[in-house]
């Protein structure tokens, strides 16, 4: 679909593909993710209106009791994850609330039917997938799409994964996320390790946490959108008393738009929401065995 979606996007929004290296197989009707595919697309060109990024990527993953505990949707399996993500004006939490209901439209009249989003999200239940949107007004909106990866293609990859030791530390870790299920699940995996952790609600809590434990912490791992104050505000005032103190960035945006919107310094890392705990326990023990070497 890359040359058609190119046409609805337009010709002043760069469009990039980041695709698994791999085929991820799934049992899906062709036309109707083509469908889904195109009603994003042109909300994203909407919420455009004076160009920017449009983004789409996929990967497997694989959703555990835990991510649904925190979530309060889905069933443990394998997935096939794909992101979709633009740069344009964003949507408050209440719209966020609204989207995928049937007749809901922020276009004025006569410009859409507000049935777009709410055909995705059946299509997407029809397939027993899920998804969920991140946004925020002013950085972006990132649609992910879950669809049940078929089990015959994956069973090596899931003996790896079962397999698969976590990085094990000690250091002491300050934890920022606003979001309290998903909190507890990160600081219970991370304690798991040996780590520990310290926990805020927000950005100016982090702050105040920090400044309680300045000498004895080793790591920043920040939800990038908080209220009060968000990540990167938070670790560009904690930075002014460890200018070299590690940190981690954790949102449900494609990184190019977040580094374009935040202004991000070069090698600072990013993980992705829904956050994968392999994944995110490889990233810390890389950062912090960094200042080792």
């Amino acid at each position: 679909m890359e040359k058609f979606l190119e046409r609805v996007i337009g010709d002043d929004v760069i469009f990039k593909i980041a695709l698994h290296n791999e085929p991820i197989v799934v049992l899906a009707d062709t036309h109707q993710i083509e469908q889904v595919m195109m009603n994003i697309a042109a909300n994203a060109r909407d919420a455009m209106v004076k160009g920017g990024q449009f983004i789409i990527s996929s990967e497997p993953i694989r959703v555990k009791k835990s991510f649904i505990t925190s979530h309060g949707y889905g069933k443990p399996g394998k997935y096939a994850l794909v992101t979709i993500s633009d740069s344009g004006e964003g949507m408050s939490v209440e719209t966020q609330g609204k989207i995928f209901d049937p007749f809901f439209t922020t276009k004025k009249s006569g410009k859409g039917t507000g049935l777009g989003l709410s055909v995705v999200y059946g299509i997407i239940k029809e397939h027993e997938g899920f998804i969920n949107v991140y946004s925020e007004p002013g950085i972006g909106t990132s649609f992910k799409i879950y669809l049940p990866i078929i089990s015959s293609e994956v069973g090596e990859e899931e003996k790896a994964f079962e397999e698969a030791i976590f990085p094990k530390g000690t250091e002491t870790i300050l934890l920022a996320e606003d979001d309290g299920p998903v909190r507890g699940v990160v600081r219970t995996a991370l304690e798991k390790q040996g780590y520990r952790v310290i926990e805020a609600v927000d950005g100016a809590d982090a702050v105040k946490r920090f400044m309680e434990n300045r000498e004895t912490i080793g790591l920043l791992l920040f939800d990038l959108i908080m209220p009060s104050m968000n990540g990167k505000e938070a670790y560009d005032e904690i930075k002014q008393w460890r200018p070299g103190l590690k940190v981690i960035f954790a949102s449900g945006y494609a990184p190019d738009i977040v580094r374009e919107k935040m202004c991000f310094e070069t090698g600072i890392a990013m993980i992705s929401k829904p956050i994968m705990l392999y994944d995110l326990m490889k990233k810390i023990r890389t950062l912090l065995d960094e200042d080792k070497k």
